[in-house]
């Protein structure tokens, strides 16, 4: 192995016609590996046992990684290699669909006690399809019920003939727990790059791939790429498809300022005017005006996958979603899962997906998605906010519980996903019932204050009950929505009245009443039964 690293680094000629060519010697470039596999068999915790491994030896001092950039570098004798930390190999595929080369080498994670399932295979696709080495890491090889020799005959039937059965996949025995087969597996993962030869040319313009991208709001558009050739400094004007920018700030992927990377090294860098998509390829230019007229700048439009009218018409229910995660990367992840679930009784409709933490206006949208009337069969739409390893601000958490405005956070893309499936469910299987009981018209509004009015009015249909709920109408449009606190009937709390009779009412609400507006009194309940 050492000859052929000696003979390669060597610069090379080639003869056509009567001239002779020099080729730039190419310098070795470090691994850089995605570990894939189906949900919940240990793909994060085998991550983690190696960030932790990697980061004891490479840097101590340096505190290890305190954020999630979407990858980091490991050692091992003395040897780099740089792990992609993505949400699945639903972002691993987003990033290969745009044609982007992610990486080198692919570990396949199966847990040895369930052996293979769906997203097992999907990963097998995604590894074939990129045309990568991979190795296989049998994990939670400690639990007493694991059975690797099962596995790897599982493996046999989907095409992959691992080394102990006379193939040639390396497989290695893995407990992120315990830390077993660690070691092996980062040895594992040096000699497949050794094989492969891995090189990379240090004197061509820079170039690479966005892995990672987030609007940070006091830094700007922020990104984490990873360099394939050449090398990238603090000043460089780079470009992408969908954004260009000069690099103000370079940092390694522990967060520490730099002047300059190399290939494979992952980076965080701020300067681009707009946020790339996750796996678009960069380039670095000589100057901005050459990035700009060399690549299709596409301004970004926001995320909306709004229900078509068809689909409403259809008598099926929907739960209206709002998403905001750590980084695209992320949120692309999150809404491919999504799409792929049930929908025949309940349409899932993303209002809005962004980056960033849960803010005031989020909650406010929800509010509103839930007062519109009518959709279907004159029930209320539900909506959720759905938070992927962000903050929620403190104003935005006081008013959804003010709102009574569901936020659900969570840091595993499964569990998130499983939530929501079960929140679907539970939403199926009940019906709300509507109860129209009568009308009352404004006549006088005697006091205003906050969220509470004093009324006086009369019954012009049906009756009006105390504790009801109350649409308010001016002429044919829906202003909003509250409850009947209390009635009253010459200074007397009554429980109801009926058509003709008038009374006064405390009305709560968000909408301010004026006289000759409409309140329709209703009851909601719920039964178990279909929507």
């Amino acid at each position: 192995m050492e000859k052929i690293t000696q003979k390669s680094s060597k610069a090379k000629t080639s003869k056509v016609g009567n001239e002779t060519k020099f080729q730039r010697p190419l310098a070795p470039k470090p691994p850089v590996v995605v570990v894939l596999g189906h949900i919940d068999h240990g793909k994060s915790s085998l991550l983690q046992s190696i960030k932790e491994l990697g980061v004891s030896i490479t840097e101590k001092e340096a505190g290890g990684i305190t954020q999630h950039i979407g990858a980091y570098q490991a050692e091992k004798d003395g040897k780099k290699i740089t792990f992609i930390d993505t949400p699945g190999h639903e972002a691993f595929s987003a990033m290969r669909s745009r044609g982007a080369r992610v990486a080198d080498i692919a570990v396949l994670v199966i847990d040895a006690t369930e052996g293979i399932r769906p997203q097992t295979k999907e990963a097998i696709s995604h590894i074939k399809e990129a045309q990568v080495p991979f190795i296989v890491a049998l994990n939670k090889i400690d639990k007493p019920d694991a059975e690797p020799e099962k596995v790897k005959r599982e493996l046999q039937k989907e095409g992959i003939l691992v080394e102990d059965l006379g193939g040639k996949i390396p497989q290695v025995l893995t407990s992120a727990k315990t830390g077993q087969g660690i070691n092996e597996l980062l040895e594992l993962v040096t000699l497949v790059a050794e094989m492969e030869n891995l090189r990379a040319d240090i004197q061509k313009p820079g170039e690479g791939v966005i892995i990672e991208s987030y609007l940070d709001v006091q830094r700007g558009p922020t990104v984490t790429l990873i360099l394939n050739q050449g090398i990238l400094k603090v000043g460089d004007i780079v470009g992408t498809p969908t954004a260009v920018g000069k690099i103000k700030i370079l940092e390694n992927f522990q967060g520490k300022n730099v002047e300059k990377i190399l290939p494979a090294e992952p980076a965080i860098v701020v300067g681009l005017e707009m946020i790339p998509k996750i796996g678009e390829n960069f380039r670095v230019f000589s100057d901005i005006e050459s990035a700009k007229e060399q690549l299709r700048i596409e301004k970004k439009a926001p995320v909306l996958n709004l229900t078509r009218e068809a689909e409403v018409s259809s008598g099926r229910r929907i739960l209206n979603l709002i998403l905001k995660a750590d980084v695209l990367g992320s949120i692309e992840a999150i809404e491919e899962i999504l799409k792929g679930l049930p929908q025949e009784k309940l349409i899932l409709r993303i209002l809005k997906s962004e980056a960033g933490e849960i803010t005031e206006s989020d909650v406010k949208l929800a509010k509103s998605a839930q007062d519109l009337r009518g959709i279907i069969q004159s029930r209320r739409g539900q909506a959720v906010i759905l938070g992927f390893r962000v903050k929620i601000s403190p104003v935005a958490r006081q008013l959804a519980e003010r709102e009574k405005i569901r936020i659900m956070s969570f840091e595993i893309i499964y569990d998130l996903v499983e939530e929501i499936r079960k929140f679907m469910e539970r939403i199926t299987e009940t019906e709300v019932v509507r109860e129209e009981l009568g009308k009352l018209k404004a006549l006088v509004v005697f006091l205003t204050e906050k969220s509470r009015q004093i009324v006086g009015g009369k019954v012009i249909e049906g009756e009006v009950r105390k504790g009801a709920q109350a649409e308010v109408f001016r002429g044919e449009m829906l202003l909003g929505q509250g409850k009947l606190i209390n009635l009253q009937r010459n200074k007397k709390d009554i429980e109801q009245i009926g058509k003709g009779e008038e009374c006064g009412i405390l009305y709560e609400g968000d909408v301010r009443i004026e006289e000759g507006d409409i309140l329709v009194a209703y009851t909601e309940g719920r039964r178990r039964g279909e929507p």
